[in-house]
Formats: structure tokens, sequence, C-alpha cells
């Protein structure tokens, strides 16, 4: 005894809920103007915050390696480094 549709069956099952999603993801006609609306308005607002985010992150990795680079071996080793590469005998 066989439960649920067969092979070709659920091919067309898939087909059709693809077709549907696609038809709600278009761009759809609202009233009688020309004002369109998408289907997918739940995520209005997560671009600006994943910006935020990502801002915050950047600024506080800036703020560690500030830290860092002005610390006193490693400013040290900046300043030979660099006056090496300046002196160097070509």
């Amino acid at each position: 005894m066989r439960v649920g549709p067969s092979g070709r069956q659920a091919w067309r099952l898939v087909e059709t809920a693809s077709r549907v999603s696609r038809l709600r993801r278009s761009r759809v006609r609202v009233g009688a103007g020309r004002r369109f609306r998408t289907g997918a308005r739940g995520d209005s607002g997560m671009a600006s915050a994943e910006y935020a985010v990502g801002t915050l992150a950047a600024c506080g990795f800036a703020a560690l390696l500030y830290k860092v680079v002005t610390s006193g071996p490693v400013a040290g080793a900046l300043e030979s480094v660099i006056g090496n590469a300046l002196d160097a005998k070509f």
C-alpha cells in the first residue's frame, strides 16, 4: 500500500509550490494607481541593522588594533622595521 504521491506527482507538487513562491515574490499591482509593492516586506529593516553591527565591530577592532600598535614593544618594533627599510642599500 502506497502512502503519499508518486514520484511524478511529487515533482508536480514541488513545481507548483515553486511557481507560487515566485509569484508571491514578484511585484504585484496594488489598487488602480501605478504603485507596486514587493511580497517580502518582513525584512525591511535588516540591512540597516546588519550595517550597524558591522560598523560597531569594525570600530571595536580598530580601537583594539590602535591599542596594540601604540603599546611600547610593538611601537619600537615598528619603528625599527621602518628605520631598517629606509636605511636599506640598493
